[in-house]
């Protein structure tokens, strides 16, 4: 099967959800997507995943963001550990979970990995921009948690990069200095970057962070 790549055009698909029968651009709309798998309902790392997504609603919400979960557990499997997840984080489930019984999404984005599992997928993220390509993709074992806080990291970074044609380096947090890339001319960057640079190395120039809108 082949890998999906950055700048793929993430595949289209009719899948049963918590939240009714979906056909997933149309739900996507002009929004971000983080597609995220768990390998499976009722069990401890997924349950504290999905109860920290829910908790981050407001701050998808703000990025203009659409999360969607999804494994191979039926819906009826969903909605009842829906209920666990409230209880046990704190935050009710405010986004959809795809009932994959048939695989056919995961076989499509790849979320199946034989040598970890034949039956249940990898803890998959895809993170999806409004034109449907693959912007970004992160894979964890099923005995680690994924680090929602780097998700939200890398989305500013992207939507960043897209808005003003920057680059982010290393460890960069919202409101860092940021990179000039290379492709960008010495006598542009004052109309470019108004708030004014610092040239480290001809190849490495950095200024204050743009404006967010």
């Amino acid at each position: 099967m082949a890998q999906l790549r950055i700048g793929d055009t993430a595949p289209n698909f009719d899948a049963q959800t918590t939240e009714g029968n979906i056909n997933f651009y149309d739900w996507q709309g002009d929004n971000w997507v983080v597609l995220f798998s768990h390998p499976a309902d009722f069990t401890p790392v997924c349950t504290t995943e999905l109860g920290r997504t829910a908790s981050l609603g407001d701050e998808f919400k703000k990025r203009h963001v659409k999360p969607i979960a999804l494994s191979v557990d039926s819906v009826e499997d969903h909605k009842a550990w829906a209920g666990d997840i409230s209880e046990t984080q704190g935050c009710a489930v405010n986004f959809p979970i795809i009932a994959d019984a048939d695989k056919k999404v995961s076989e499509a984005y790849d979320m199946i990995h034989p040598n970890a599992s034949t039956t249940h997928t990898v803890r998959s993220v895809f993170i999806i921009d409004p034109q449907h390509k693959l912007r970004l993709t992160f894979t964890y074992p099923a005995a680690v948690g994924r680090n929602f806080n780097e998700i939200l990291r890398v989305i500013d970074a992207l939507q960043l990069s897209d808005n003003y044609g920057i680059a982010t380096p290393v460890e960069w947090q919202d409101g860092d200095d940021v990179i000039i890339p290379p492709s960008v001319k010495n006598e542009e960057i004052a109309a470019k970057f108004p708030k004014g640079h610092k040239e480290i190395k001809p190849y490495l120039r950095t200024t204050p962070q743009p404006l967010t809108t």
